[in-house]
């Protein structure tokens, strides 16, 4: 039976909660089970440790969790994936998925800028071993490499939020798997399996949690690749607490209704910026003509550049807050060159097309006319 996503956001993971005798999901909260065969755990390990899932007993919390694995299989079915791997952060989930890329001797990663800052200085720096080259989307099938495992794209990207044509670079990518971040777009704008991408990341934190209160990332994939990630995991040590999976599964369920109600707003804060001449410059995939036809709105954040000084404009605020993250019911305002892309050098800020004096606004859940009113006071 063909069912809409929002039915899907409210019962995906909880599908046997009737026959368990319990209306919302249990929270598994042991570090350790009971293994009470040894010859018979010791052939469980060696399974867990390939990144598979066997049947019993979990053993312990790193290796397998019941509450972590019904969330995954919320966010798998909501990407349109076969399985979900979900982790203690936004990062920790990318590094897996670098760790895992790298496990075939495949370290060359081709990459789209801009990306979020700290995905960008992992890459840069290579901390994990891996080698990166920065490309244009036209220029990936020129600069692929033998040891070339992934490509890695932000679409839409933070903080420009300018769009990359998913399938477009799955067909310059050929047989190397591309990467999605796909957090600023969400599985209710965005499923970029569906467009040629291999993996979907996301830093859960953000509007899949969706209430600022929560620290987590998941990768949507194919079931080999989770196998891998998984025991990336166990290895390291990066699982989801119980009790923040437990959370991010309960906010899938409000997921939709947050996400459109937050891209109608920001549409309309960007119509009203984008005739201010009090602002230089407004980035919104919504006000883009040419765009590739693979979200269903312009989504939730507005970037823009004002003319005046922009601390003026982040210390003026009052109702909006000024905070790093996006995605939540409240809004937030931050400045990328100071704050998440620091990190990043000015010389490959201006060349990923982030101005320094650019501000990026994340749209709640409050009403138009009172953030516009808060940014029109802010605007001097």
């Amino acid at each position: 039976m063909s069912i809409d996503f929002s039915t899907r956001a409210v019962h995906a993971g909880r599908e046997d909660l009737a026959d368990l005798g319990v209306h919302v999901p249990p929270i598994d909260l042991s570090t350790t089970y009971p293994a009470v065969d040894s010859s018979a755990e010791a052939e469980r390990m060696d399974q867990f440790a390939s990144g598979k899932q066997p049947e019993g007993s979990p053993i312990y919390q790193r290796l397998h969790n019941p509450t972590v694995v019904r969330c995954e299989k919320a966010v798998a079915e909501l990407e349109h994936a076969e399985a979900a791997v979900a982790f203690a952060s936004g990062m920790a989930a990318t590094s897996a998925c670098l760790l895992a890329s790298a496990m075939g001797g495949k370290r060359h990663i081709l990459a789209v800028r801009p990306v979020y800052g700290g995905t960008d200085l992992l890459l840069n720096t290579g901390l994990l071993g891996t080698e990166v080259t920065w490309v244009q989307p036209d220029e990936i099938a020129g600069a692929l490499r033998p040891d070339t495992g992934l490509v890695v794209i932000e679409t839409p990207a933070n903080p420009t939020l300018g769009e990359v044509s998913i399938a477009d670079v799955a067909k310059e990518a050929g047989d190397v798997p591309v990467m999605v971040d796909n957090t600023l777009a969400t599985p209710v704008l965005q499923n970029p399996l569906d467009h040629g991408a291999s993996v979907v990341v996301h830093s859960a934190t953000k509007a899949l949690g969706g209430y600022g209160d929560i620290v987590a990332g998941v990768v949507a994939c194919g079931e080999e690749f989770a196998q891998k990630l998984r025991s990336v995991r166990i290895a390291t040590g990066g699982i989801l607490h119980p009790m923040a999976a437990y959370m991010l599964h309960r906010g899938l369920a409000t997921l939709p209704i947050r996400v459109e109600r937050m891209a109608s707003t920001a549409a309309d804060l960007a119509q009203r910026l984008s005739g201010d001449p009090r602002v230089a410059a407004v980035h919104y995939p919504g006000l883009n003509a040419d765009r590739p036809e693979q979200m269903a709105s312009g989504g939730t954040l507005v970037s823009f550049v004002p003319v005046g000084d922009h601390d003026e404009v982040v210390k003026k605020v009052e109702l909006i807050t000024p905070a790093v993250s996006l995605g939540s019911v409240d809004s937030l305002i931050q400045h990328p060159a100071s704050l998440t892309h620091h990190v990043v050098s000015e010389d490959d800020r201006h060349a990923g097309g982030i101005d320094d004096k650019l501000l990026r606004l994340s749209v709640g859940l409050e009403s138009a006319d009172d953030l516009w009113a808060d940014l029109d006071r802010a605007l001097g």
